[in-house]
């Protein structure tokens, strides 16, 4: 069982509602994809040459946490450790770090810094897995795991070890740099097996301690948020790489929860990737997971020198241009209680509603159970005016004339020309 999270810390995380992921590591020098070592099943010696050559000169978080802030993000999740192995801060218990590269320096103490200084809330993403420790057993996932002789010399490995090392590094990170927002742990896969059906050794909560784990980062930072990814129930959930077709639930009940998605379909940097998501499309997922009460959290891969891909900066400066214009109905917005028409979604805060547009109707479009119910309502871009109409429902159509229509239902009337902004949103001044 987990401790309830402190109500104050789940409020912030709901108000911040998007934030920026940032998987970072060795994988950013061949560039095909975080998991390079398991698609291509490399061994430690052939991974050594990206030790060896990690040398990021135009690292300058500042600029990746100025471009978070004016994207619209109001908090940032670092990989401090992905499932290479590869620690990007001078970790006591291990060599397998930045501390021991060419560049030799810190990187998350830099990072926790810059995000403070922009006003962001800062997370740790951190891997159970580790494919270059010597007790890390071969198992379903490995990178070595269709090469018998690499598994015959690593039958004596004991995860318990392992999990020793895991624990010390995580009290390491939630000690050495002052207040952290959120631990985000990956990942545990108890029950996975190999294809022909014999046992994977799969991993998951006794593997990693999960409970005693939890109670030491509660321990170490009470304010803090814990995933779900543990094998046992965290703080929130994180649907990864699909967005829900409803608030999420655990037994029925409500959970907080975020959503983490990719620009590209790849967590590392991947330079041949081309299967870029629209800003359009992004910003819609970023509106529908805050229309159920989630969050968005969102990944950039840098480069091996340190930087963002300028794709992907073009992408949030386009995304931070729909958050200037339409940031009150993001920021701090819950669910609303009225159903949304057919491809919209409605936000709301206090007694503002916002209406989505994620197609822009010809002319009207009607809300059911709003009439009466609105004082004003307008473009949120511009703030120019949108005229509302009374419906009689005894008006009968008629060349022109619109009939049929409830009179519980509130009708917009729209302008022909969809605004000039990515999704347009209607603000509605309820009485």
């Amino acid at each position: 069982m987990t401790d309830t999270p402190p109500a104050a810390s789940v409020e912030k995380f709901r108000d911040w509602r998007f934030g920026l992921f940032v998987h970072w590591g060795l994988y950013s020098l061949p560039a095909r994809h975080e998991w390079v070592k398991n698609r291509e099943r490399l061994t430690d010696e052939d991974y050594q040459p990206y030790f060896d050559h990690f040398e990021p000169d135009l690292y300058d978080p500042r600029a990746w946490a100025r471009a978070a802030r004016e994207a619209g993000m109001r908090y940032a999740v670092l990989t401090t450790k992905h499932h290479e192995g590869f620690c990007l801060w001078d970790s006591e218990v291990s060599d397998y770090t930045v501390a021991k590269t060419a560049w030799g320096k810190d990187l998350v103490g830099p990072f926790v810094e810059a995000c403070r200084a922009e006003g962001l809330g800062v997370g740790f993403y951190h891997s159970l897995i580790d494919w270059h420790h010597p007790e890390f057993p071969i198992d379903v996932v490995h990178p070595q795991r269709d090469d018998e002789e690499a598994k015959a010399k690593a039958a004596g490995r004991d995860i318990a070890v392992y999990a020793d090392y895991l624990h010390a590094q995580t009290r390491e990170l939630l000690t050495n740099y002052g207040p952290i927002d959120i631990m985000w742990f990956d990942f545990s896969y108890p029950n996975h097996n190999y294809p022909d059906g014999s046992p994977g050794h799969g991993k998951g909560r006794d593997d990693w301690r999960s409970e005693e784990l939890m109670a030491m980062v509660r321990e170490l930072q009470p304010d803090i948020l814990i995933n779900d990814r543990l094998d046992i129930p965290g703080d929130f959930v994180t649907p990864e790489q699909y967005q829900p077709d409803s608030p999420m639930q655990r037994d029925g009940v409500p959970v907080l929860w975020e959503a983490c998605q990719t620009l590209n379909g790849s967590w590392g940097y991947d330079r041949d990737n081309l299967d870029w998501k629209s800003p359009e499309l992004l910003v819609k997922m970023l509106v529908d997971s805050v229309s159920k009460d989630g969050n968005l959290l969102l990944n950039v891969g840098p480069t091996g020198r340190g930087e963002f891909d300028p794709r992907a900066l073009a992408t949030l400066a386009s995304i931070g241009e729909w958050m200037r214009l339409h940031e009150r109905s993001i920021r701090g917005a819950r669910p609303a209680e009225y159903t949304a028409p057919a491809d919209c979604r409605f936000t709301q805060k206090g007694d503002r509603l916002y209406l989505h547009l994620f197609s822009w109707p010809m002319g009207h479009i009607h809300l059911h159970g709003l009439a009466g119910k609105v004082k004003y309502a307008q473009l949120l871009n511009d703030a120019s005016e949108i005229k509302r109409i009374v419906n009689d429902p005894h008006q009968q159509a008629q060349n022109t004339t619109m009939g049929g229509v409830s009179s519980e239902t509130l009708t917009l009337k729209l302008p022909i020309q969809k605004p000039n902004v990515l999704v347009p949103v209607i603000e509605l001044f309820l009485s």
